[in-house]
C-alpha cells in the first residue's frame, strides 16, 4: 500500500516551534514561509501510532505509565531485525528525550570542569549540554575530503588529557549526514578505551540511512567497547514522535547501568505514558513506514542537492548518507554570508539553521530541513532561484567572457 508524504498537512496554530515559533525566531511569518529549520517532519506518523492514540482518548484516563515490558520488547525486537544488535530488556532505561538522557549521563560520569570530547561541526544540543553542566567542550574539527566529512585522528590525541572522561559521538553524523565506516568507528572507540574515556553514542538518526551505506551501532564492534558504551535511541526522528520525549538508554554494563539510573532517580525521572505507547506502536508496525519514508527523503534530497547548486553559484551540498538535515556550504559564493542569510531569510521566506550553532567548521554552513511533502522543497528552490538571479547572471556574463 502506498504510503502519502505529499499531502501538505497544515500545522500551523497547532503549538508546532517549527511552525509557529518562525516569526518569533527568524520574523517569517508562518503565513508565507516555508520552515526547514526545526528537526521534525511534516509526516503524518504510522497510522498505528494515531491508531493507538485515538484508542486512549476515547479510554479516557491518563495515569502513571506502568508495565513497560510492552515498550521494552519493541525496542529489543526493533534493534535486532533492523541493526543486528542484541539488546537484553534489562539494559534499557527510559528517559525524556536522547538530549536529556545524555545530560544526565554527564552529570554521572564526569565531574565540573571534566572535559566532553566532540567531533564538530555538530548538533548544537551538545555543545549546549556540556557548557550548561559547566564541564569543558573539546572540539575536533573535522576534516572534508571528497566532499565528506572525515576524523582528524592525526591531531586528537593533543587534544585531550587525563580530564576528558566523556565522548559525545554522534552517528549518524548530524550535520554531516556522514554514517561512519566499522574501521572510523574501531578507531575512535579505540583511542576512547586506552584513555579511559566513556562513550556516549546519539544514534537518534540509525533508521534514516539511504540506500548504499549501513549503520553499525557502537556497542556492537566488541564487547570491550559495549562495556564503555551508552547508546541512546529513539523513535522520535524516525516517525516523527519528537513531542513525546521519549527515549531510550541502552547500557549493558551493570555498574555503568547502576550508576546512570542512580542520577536518573535523583532527578526524577520517570516514563512518559503516551510516548511510551507511541514508541511501541511505531515500533512494532513502522518497518513499511520506515522503508517508505527513507525513499522519499532520498529524493527530496537529490532534488535539493541539485537545485541550490544550480540556484547559487559558489554553495556545494554536502550529500547525505543519512538524517534528512541537508548541509550547504555557502563560503563559495561571491557575497557576505550574512548577505546569502539575508536573501534566503528575508528574500525566499526559508527558515534554516545557521552553521555557527553547530561549532567549530560550520560557520560557512545552512542546513536545510528536508522532511516535508516535495512541493515544499520544490518552492523552496524556486524562491531560492529568484533571490539569487543577480548572482547566476553575473556569474553567466563572466563565464561568456572567459570563453570570449
Amino acid at each position: 500500500m502506498a504510503i502519502d508524504f505529499d499531502s501538505i498537512v497544515d500545522r500551523k496554530n497547532t503549538h508546532s516551534m517549527k511552525w509557529d515559533e518562525m516569526e518569533s525566531r527568524y520574523g517569517i511569518s508562518a503565513e508565507d514561509g516555508i520552515p526547514m529549520w526545526v528537526a521534525d517532519m511534516d509526516f503524518r506518523p504510522p497510522q498505528a501510532v494515531n491508531d493507538m492514540l485515538k484508542a486512549q482518548a476515547e479510554h479516557g484516563i491518563n495515569g502513571y505509565y506502568g508495565d513497560d515490558d510492552a515498550f521494552k520488547q519493541s525496542i529489543v525486537s526493533w534493534m535486532d531485525r533492523r541493526h543486528g544488535f542484541t539488546v537484553e530488556k534489562d539494559w534499557i532505561s527510559t528517559v525524556p528525550g536522547v538530549v536529556a538522557g545524555y545530560s544526565l549521563a554527564i552529570q554521572a560520569f564526569s565531574e565540573p570542569g571534566d572535559g566532553v570530547l566532540v567531533f564538530s561541526p555538530v548538533y548544537h544540543a551538545f555543545g549546549r549540554a556540556v557548557h550548561a553542566n559547566n564541564r569543558k567542550l573539546i572540539e575536533s574539527q573535522l576534516l572534508i575530503e571528497g566532499g565528506q566529512y572525515k576524523i582528524d585522528f592525526e591531531t586528537l590525541p593533543s587534544l585531550v588529557d587525563k580530564k576528558t572522561k566523556i565522548l559525545l559521538l554522534c552517528t549518524p553524523h548530524n550535520p554531516g549526514g556522514r554514517v561512519w565506516t566499522r574501521e572510523e568507528l574501531e578507531q575512535i572507540c579505540a583511542f576512547c578505551l586506552e584513555r579511559g574515556i566513556l562513550i556516549i553514542s546519539d544514534e537518534i538518526h540509525e533508521d534514516l540511512v539511504f540506500s548504499g551505506y549501513k549503520h553499525i551501532p557502537t556497542a556492537t564492534l566488541s564487547p570491550e567497547i559495549a562495556a564503555r558504551t551508552i547508546t541512546f535511541s529513539a523513535a522520535s526522528k524516525t516517525f516523527n514522535l519528537a513531542g513525546f520525549m521519549t527515549a531510550a538508554a541502552i547500557i549493558s554494563d551493570e555498574d555503568i547501568r547502576k550508576r546512570y539510573a542512580a542520577q536518573a532517580n535523583a532527578c526524577g525521572i520517570g516514563p512518559n505514558r503516551l510516548g511510551s505507547l507511541a514508541t511501541t506502536a511505531a515500533y512494532n508496525n513502522g518497518d513499511e513506514w520506515v522503508d517508505a519514508v527513507v525513499e522519499y527523503i532520498e529524493g527530496n534530497e537529490k532534488l535539493l542537492a541539485e537545485g541550490l547548486e544550480a540556484a547559487i553559484p559558489g554553495a556545494k551540498v554536502m550529500r547525505l548518507h543519512s538524517t534528512y538535515l541537508s548541509w550547504v556550504d555557502v563560503s563559495g559564493v561571491d557575497l557576505p554570508f550574512n548577505e546569502v542569510l539575508r536573501r534566503i531569510e528575508r528574500d525566499a521566506k526559508v527558515a534554516v539553521n545557521h552553521g555557527a550553532t553547530f561549532g567549530k567548521g560550520g560557520e560557512t554552513f545552512v542546513r536545510f530541513n528536508l522532511a516535508c511533502p516535495r512541493a515544499m522543497v520544490t518552492e523552496a528552490i524556486a524562491r531560492i532561484e529568484a533571490a539569487f538571479a543577480d548572482l547566476r547572471s553575473q556569474s553567466g556574463t563572466a563565464a561568456a567572457q572567459e570563453q570570449a
